[in-house]
């Protein structure tokens, strides 16, 4: 009875979405209007021929209307007095700029309840908004300090996170929303958890970090600080991976009533760090994660996210009419595939590290260079947030999830407290008994005990702000999984600390490769050359995999990071370290290259071997051989800058060796006395948890590095030569989390 029930309230929420996208034929009524860059249509008819009309009348786009009666016209120039042309034409709208922000008299019009809103933002839009408080209180109870999430998950669906823990209720916001939605509520902060446009029960269309999306940031911003019940009538932003994404965006667009921002596990370049690592299609997790946004976009009930589901099969009368737009969704996966060089014009707007250089408010941003999602390359942009004066970067190795781990989650909450809600940091016992069992949930891996505040027993919040804007700047966390709480455990066991990033005190340090699989500070005299087949097949695509899948942030993964085959890649590994050397940031592999082919795919990887005979991975660097010109302006000894244009790709040159600089991502680590550096080149694959790539080797490309002489191909390094261990032990095989450990065996050329 209840299966015919649900089937019943299906069908005829489905009937009245199309009701409302369409309405009775003889009674649509087309109305049209503008957003930035865009302007949207309703109530045509299905298949309506649509002209966009300029001030002059002049027709400067067309379309068709969809099933629902609705069209967006792209990329229109800023101005007023367009109209639109179907069976009637509409009144006259403003296509807006990425300048026309709202007055403050149009936010304080918007008057937010607990629980679930729709709000209007600058172009119409209705976004879902839902706010949260802390356990037993309501609005009343406040002035609350409060924090923003945005994301494009199941954000602003309305039920409490923590009593849906187990369950599959579909009103319960995604777990990935964790520090909106459960976190930030038990540390005594009022969330707003604000639905991404086209998703969930928001309106509009979906277009991935489009310029609508990043400006609706702003207006959630201004919208809720201008409720009387926000301390201070200003907010802070939190949130993990999509939601410490958005942050930078929003940040970006400088809303002047937000006071900080906390992004943890972010990325800065959707084509360099995750869609098209060294120009090489990821189609693993990065195509997988947009096949999931495109699923998430599409309209409720047919399908969507299952609170809009629910919603829409509830009657929900709002929800139901933001579904009209969603078939003007932009197909990330499409402009992924037709754009495998870094359009700008697609990539630039759309990439979190355009936007980080405008971020004015205090920052605190928490990342792994080992984040099995988002990768390590988010590190190379941290430069742009060098003129922020209040900006504090915690940066380990780890997985994407160990942002909220307990070498970090102490600092970022007394980071919102000084700066968003103004009041001494102290976390509730309460908070502090509960930490083992979150992790334990989130994760499933033990963690360090979480550490109350240095602050706790002060009084007067300026002076504990003043100390801490002493903190260092840059903070490495190292060797985050070899603590005493068992192998893979969360938590570092030392840090090393500096005042910027790009580390100044991190030198460019040279070792050539050489004959026998050599890799030393002196450059051979005698040349030579190594060669390798690139053979994708050779190992499987990704360390996690089959029965593994899905270990990603436990203690102990089940990898299976395969070693080189046989003349399937070629090593190189220097001679025992005599002392500590500290790696710590982006490196280059500078090779002179001859290939059988005209183009092919180099993957290198670092890594450490150690005494006991076994080798850890430290990291990877990937890049497609045409794409090897570089941006001169931002290229350095360690950190090459292909360009990835398509204007700049060039095939190898026939029987000759060419210049090919593979950028290494960003990462830092200590190489222990009596351990020996090794760097490997292979095909791409075999070396990540859940990334895959569209390689262009099939196993018949035989390439060829030349040594010595002129042309002395080398491995350059980021080192910190006053840093070391700190006496620290080497850690045990498999403890350090996000980096496997194996077996060393030597390569086919020796290294």
């Amino acid at each position: 009875m209840l299966k015919v029930r649900a089937v019943v309230l299906g069908s005829v929420a489905a009937f009245a979405l199309v009701a409302v996208a369409t309405g009775p034929a003889s009674a649509a009524k087309i109305s049209a209007s503008g957003s930035i860059g865009q302007a949207y249509v309703l109530g045509a008819k299905s298949g309506q021929s649509l002209s966009l009309l300029n001030a002059r009348g002049r027709t400067v786009g067309k379309g068709k209307a969809d099933r629902f009666g609705s069209f967006i016209f792209q990329n229109v120039a800023a101005g007023s007095g367009y109209r639109v042309r179907g069976a009637s034409t509409t009144r006259s709208f403003k296509v807006l700029s990425t300048r026309s922000n709202p007055p403050a008299a149009f936010f304080r019009k918007i008057k937010l309840k607990q629980g679930l809103n729709y709000v209007k933002v600058r172009d119409g839009v209705e976004i879902a908004m839902t706010v949260r408080l802390p356990a037993g209180k309501k609005l009343s109870d406040g002035p609350f300090p409060t924090l923003i999430e945005y994301s494009g998950y199941q954000t602003a669906a309305p039920k409490d996170l923590l009593g849906a823990l187990g369950t599959n209720d579909p009103l319960a916001p995604a777990s990935s929303t964790a520090v909106g939605a459960l976190i930030a509520p038990l540390l005594e902060f009022a969330v707003v958890s604000v639905q991404m446009r086209g998703s969930g029960c928001s309106g509009g269309a979906f277009d991935l970090f489009g310029l609508p999306t990043t400006f609706d940031g702003y207006d959630a911003v201004e919208a809720v600080a201008a409720q009387s019940w926000v301390k201070g009538r200003k907010v802070g932003m939190g949130g993990i991976s999509f939601s410490g994404i958005t942050q930078l965006f929003t940040a970006g667009t400088q809303p002047p009533h937000l006071a900080a921002i906390s992004p943890m596990s972010a990325t800065d370049d959707i084509y360099r760090a995750t869609g098209y690592p060294g120009g090489i299609g990821n189609s693993g997790f990065a195509l997988s994660w947009l096949k999931e946004r495109m699923s998430d976009a599409v309209p409720a009930p047919q399908g969507g996210q299952p609170w809009a589901k629910a919603l829409v099969a509830a009657g929900d009368k709002n929800c139901i009419a933001n579904q009209r737009l969603r078939l003007q969704t932009r197909d990330a996966v499409k402009v992924r595939d037709e754009n495998p060089f870094r359009t700008p014009s697609e990539f630039d707007q759309r990439s979190p590290s355009a936007w980080m250089s405008k971020i004015k408010v205090p920052t605190f941003l928490i990342g792994q260079f080992h984040d099995e999602q988002v990768g390590g390359h988010f590190a190379k942009s941290l430069g742009e947030l060098a003129k922020n004066p209040n900006v504090w970067i915690s940066l380990q190795n780890g997985v994407h999830a160990d942002s909220l781990g307990p070498s970090t989650v102490t600092r970022w909450v007394e980071f919102l407290n000084l700066f968003v809600a103004d009041r001494i940091p102290k976390i509730s016992q309460a908070v502090l008994g509960l930490s083992d069992a979150l992790y334990d949930l989130l994760t499933g891996a033990p963690a360090a005990k979480v550490q109350q505040s240095r602050f706790a027993s002060m009084t007067d919040v300026a002076a504990a702000r003043a100390i801490f804007k002493k903190d260092p700047r840059v903070r490495l966390l190292m060797d985050n999984g070899a603590g005493p709480e068992g192998l893979g455990s969360i938590g570092a066991t030392w840090e090393l600390s500096y005042n910027a990033w790009p580390i100044r005190e991190a030198k460019p340090t040279a070792y050539y490769l050489g004959a026998g699989g050599s890799l030393s500070p002196t450059k051979p005299s005698v040349t030579g050359s190594a060669s390798y087949t690139a053979d994708p097949a050779a190992r499987p695509q990704q360390t996690l995999y089959g029965e593994g899948a899905g270990d990603d942030w436990k203690a102990q993964p089940r990898y299976d990071w395969a070693p080189l085959v046989a003349d399937k890649g070629v090593g190189f590994t220097t001679a025992a370290l005599g002392e500590d050397l500290v790696l710590a940031g982006p490196s280059s592999l500078d090779l002179y290259l001859k290939s059988s082919a005209k183009d092919t795919d180099l993957q290198v990887t670092l890594s450490e071997v150690r005494p006991d005979g076994q080798e850890t991975y430290v990291q990877n660097g990937w890049l497609r051989a045409s794409h090897r010109k570089l941006d001169a302006k931002r290229s350095t000894a360690t950190d090459p800058f292909p360009t990835h244009l398509k204007k700049d790709a060039a095939s190898l040159p026939a029987g000759a060796f060419t210049l090919v600089r593979v950028p290494i991502f960003p990462v830092a680590h200590a190489f222990r006395a009596g351990s020996k550096i090794r760097v490997t080149v292979q095909a791409a694959g075999g070396d990540r948890p859940i990334w895959k790539f569209n390689t262009l080797d099939a196993g018949s490309t035989l390439n060829t590095i030349a040594l010595g002489g002129a042309k002395a191909s080398k491995l350059v390094l980021a080192v910190d030569a006053s840093a070391n261990a700190k006496g620290t032990p080497l850690p045990a095989p498999t403890a350090l989390r996000g980096e496997p450990s194996r077996a060393y065996l030597p390569a086919s050329n020796g290294g």
